[in-house]
């Protein structure tokens, strides 16, 4: 990389190379998306523009950026943008990365309005557990116009970041964010959600150290611990949520394949829910369940 001219196409190539060497997940893609990055260009651009020459404080730009991606720095903290639903969000390390698995919480809410099963389908109130970075509350805020959202976070910066991207979609104005542990802003809440959705930290503590570099690293941990045996945030978020809930309300939450079935079982022994199903992701794994409030 010392040579005098660069060109786009060669830069590309021995970038490769080097985090193939590095072993670094899909080098390629790693290689176009910080080019991309550091020109300000799309990936397209840069194979239209292959043969384009660069100038040294591009170089060394890049450079830089591939010296953190080889310290396993997730790519999505790098550019600071991940897409979800086909939106651009901004993230940093104080909220997890949104995983496309995710997406199958705002499919299962869209379905759940669409066939009027919820008590408000048209001007539902929805609250956000966990929101993060806001992925699932700004979707569908920006899916179902009228509705109502709640999204908490227990992280201030979370919030922050939350609200950012809030406005970046022009749906701020439809969100209210809170800053708390669960329930805690919501002890006057009773009989209010039509929907409490949430993707809660489940990884078990012990299992965080075996994750990659990228995750155990950089992500923050507050948004990946679930405790010993992962449920705890699942479990309090089952036992608790049919007070928020209105009756016939839907509890949609995700969480490990592995875990769905104890959640499952958690609901089936409460009496304030008459229904509970296991929702498959496109891998054919449990990604997440959904339970309804009993009407009594």
């Amino acid at each position: 990389m010392m040579e005098k001219r660069w060109t786009i196409q060669k830069l590309l190539n021995v970038a490769f190379d080097l985090l193939k060497e590095k072993d670094i997940e899909n080098p390629r893609l790693s290689a176009e998306v910080l080019l991309a990055y550091q020109l300000k260009k799309t990936r397209v651009d840069l194979y239209l523009e292959f043969d384009r020459p660069l100038a040294e404080f591009e170089l060394n730009g890049f450079r830089a950026l591939i010296k953190r991606r080889i310290k396993r720095e997730p790519l999505q903290y790098i550019t600071g943008h991940r897409e979800f639903w086909s939106l651009d969000f901004l993230v940093n390390p104080s909220v997890l990365i949104p995983r496309p698995e995710t997406e199958i919480l705002i499919e299962e809410t869209l379905k759940l309005r669409q066939d009027s099963l919820l008590p408000q389908a048209i001007t539902p109130k929805i609250l956000d557990l966990c929101t993060g970075c806001g992925v699932i509350a700004i979707s569908l805020a920006k899916e179902i116009t009228l509705s109502d959202i709640w999204a908490s976070d227990i992280s201030s910066e979370a919030i922050d970041t939350a609200r950012i991207n809030a406005k970046r979609h022009n749906v701020d104005s439809q969100i209210k964010f809170i800053r708390g542990d669960l329930w805690e802003p919501f002890q006057s809440f009773s009989n209010t959600f039509d929907l409490v959705i949430s993707n809660p930290p489940y990884i078990l503590t012990d299992m965080i150290q075996n994750l990659s570099p990228e995750i155990s690293q950089y992500e923050p941990r507050i948004a990946l611990d679930g405790h010993e045996n992962g449920m705890y945030f699942i479990e309090r978020i089952i036992n608790e949520s049919w007070r928020y809930l209105r009756p016939g309300g839907w509890l949609l939450m995700e969480m490990d394949n592995d875990q769905a079935e104890t959640a499952t079982s958690l609901v089936k022994l409460s009496t304030s829910y008459d229904y509970v199903e296991k929702i498959m992701d496109y891998g054919k794994k449990y990604r997440a369940i959904k339970a309804k409030r009993a009407n009594g």
